[in-house]
């Protein structure tokens, strides 16, 4: 079933270019969903560690759970919370924890092995027991009780922690939480954010003119952002309205929509480097679905007019359930695991990860919220 048809109008280049796709029905968004997901779970049954690639995934898969109420769904991210003892890295020693970058069980204040405990936390409020949140609470209280503010030094991380913080808070009251919350993003900002263009640089490694594109211009990783504009929407989403640092979030929030709309390409996607598409010139899903799905909850909550952004979101949609979404099921054009945007790196339909799965699902669950506009059928 088709419906209304919009009519959108990017700025591209300085050019403005006007296109029109049509809105697909709940039902053919749903079946998308429940495709992707499926096919995912199917080709992975085995479990995987609790590092950020498979958590981001699951974190797309709790959002399709709670709005499919498929018990299939809660059964995958039990599994995997339950095979990785409700823990990210797991050493007992907090003298030795560590938040460079780490792979091993020492590095546990690195954001990409915190991640898992958003999941945890959904996962306890379905049915709380304490043991789901004991090493979420137990890590983050360390974190909270040193002097150090810098933990989340790449865009990434604002992901993986940020809600972390708001649903840790919303379980405990604490407001600790909230106060490091806005410390830690405090520092993020003063090393990554671009005030000019509204965007965020991957790291302090990319901040223009120390680091320039192929074509030299500002470098902005379209899934860097990504990472950042999605997890402002589901900080935005848990956060006290009167919390005294809210207007700082929905700042940044509106801000980055802004500049994610300019950006967008006629085809309805964005490249990897946003600003320069010659630089690594064609799509990338990744980034593409965060974009969809921090544009559809701003829509969704008031915060985003739809006139303006529901075009965007939409012919975005189009581009991930019509191209990158294959007919097995497999989402491809995910840029590989990385931090920039890589000129000549072959990003095809072929081209799949976890965490490219987890944004689809993420875009796709909140574009159904949008077209039937009743709620979850399972309560967060």
């Amino acid at each position: 079933m088709i419906k209304t048809t919009y009519l959108s109008i990017v700025l591209l280049c300085g050019t403005l270019v006007t296109y029109a796709q049509k809105k697909p029905s709940a039902k053919a968004v749903l079946q998308d969903i429940e495709k992707a997901n499926d096919y995912w779970q199917t080709k992975n049954p085995k479990q995987g560690r609790a590092f950020w690639d498979n958590a981001a995934y699951h974190t797309g898969n709790m959002e399709a759970y709670f709005r499919t109420g498929n018990e299939k769904y809660r059964q995958y991210s039990e599994a995997w919370a339950e095979q990785n003892e409700w823990k990210g890295a797991k050493s007992t020693q907090p003298e030795n924890w560590k938040y460079s970058y780490g792979e091993t069980d020492d590095y546990v204040l690195f954001g990409d092995w915190q991640i898992c405990f958003q999941t945890y936390i959904d996962l306890y409020n379905l049915k709380p027991e304490p043991h789901k949140i004991a090493r979420a609470k137990e890590v983050m209280t360390y974190e909270m009780s040193t002097p150090k503010s810098d933990y989340w030094w790449w865009a990434d991380g604002l992901y993986m922690v940020m809600p972390v913080m708001t649903k840790l808070h919303k379980v405990t009251g604490d407001k600790q939480y909230l106060e490091k919350l806005n410390e830690y993003f405090s520092y993020a900002n003063t090393i990554m954010y671009d005030a000019e263009e509204k965007l965020y640089y991957r790291d302090a490694k990319y901040v223009y003119p120390k680091h320039k594109s192929a074509n030299g211009k500002k470098d902005f990783w379209a899934r860097g952002d990504g990472w950042v504009f999605a997890g402002l929407a589901k900080v935005l989403q848990d956060l006290p309205k009167n919390d005294p640092h809210r207007k700082t979030y929905e700042t940044k929030f509106l801000g980055l929509a802004e500049a994610i709309l300019k950006a967008q390409q006629k085809e309805g996607y964005w490249t990897r480097s946003m600003l320069d598409p010659e630089h690594a010139p064609g799509p990338e899903t990744s980034g593409t679905a965060f974009f969809t799905y921090g544009m559809l909850w701003g829509i969704n909550h008031g915060y985003l007019p739809k006139k303006t952004y529901l075009p965007a979101a939409l012919k975005a949609w189009e581009y991930l359930s019509t191209v990158a979404l294959q007919p097995d099921g497999k989402i491809g054009y995910v840029q590989p695991i990385g931090e920039k945007a890589i000129p000549g790196q072959i990003v095809d339909a072929h081209s799949t990860t976890n965490f490219g799965v987890g944004a689809f699902l993420l875009a796709g669950c909140e574009l159904h919220r949008h077209l039937t506009k009743k709620p979850d059928p399972v309560k967060h």
